[in-house]
């Protein structure tokens, strides 16, 4: 199935990527049609299934073999969140690569519209308002499955306080494909 080899495509350079900064040889990367083509991409670091690191871009505005490789190295090393990955950690470090589909706007009259269209587990979500953005991938909803905490969630990411609201807001929702690498024991 080619999404299959996209998937492993993408999870290899992303690993690559990461790597290539400990000096590590390169695993061998499949080619793919899609790679020369512009994407958007998350890639996300997990550690015995806790969040070790996710960097990514929102708009598709170079290709998407060099997104991948781009955000998989920031998301080891640059992620505010976290200090930059180790040698030591890379062994037990899980990786995740979503490709985004291109984000569109939704239409609301107000917040209880704007949660009512949001589509659990399908909806990766972008909150802007007054110059600050803040987004969750799809993957948010396992830990967050109530729409109005997912939603007021995400307005805390974009540094707004949970309650808040504005005739200013923007929403958009996009999908992703996502691939992981199997689990290490």
């Amino acid at each position: 199935m080619p999404d299959d080899n996209l998937g492993a495509a993408l999870l290899i350079r992303a690993r690559n990527a990461i790597t290539a900064d400990f000096g590590a040889a390169a695993q061998p990367e499949p080619h793919h049609p899609a790679l020369a083509q512009p994407g958007a991409t998350f890639v996300t670091l997990t550690q015995a299934g806790q969040l070790r690191g996710c960097i990514g871009s929102l708009e598709a505005w170079r290709p998407l073999d060099a997104d991948v490789r781009a955000n998989a190295s920031a998301a080891a090393f640059r992620d505010p969140r976290f200090n930059p990955l180790s040698r030591e950690e890379l062994a037990g470090t899980r990786v995740e690569v979503s490709l985004l589909t291109p984000a569109v706007p939704i239409t609301f009259t107000d917040e209880v519209d704007a949660i009512r269209q949001l589509r659990p587990n399908i909806d990766g979500m972008i909150f802007e308002c007054h110059g600050r953005r803040g987004t969750f991938l799809p993957q948010v909803w396992e830990s967050l499955p109530e729409p109005h905490e997912f939603f007021a969630h995400l307005k805390q990411k974009a540094g707004f306080a949970a309650n808040f609201w504005s005739p200013d807001v923007k929403l958009y929702r996009y999908e992703v494909r996502k691939w992981k690498e199997p689990e290490k024991h």
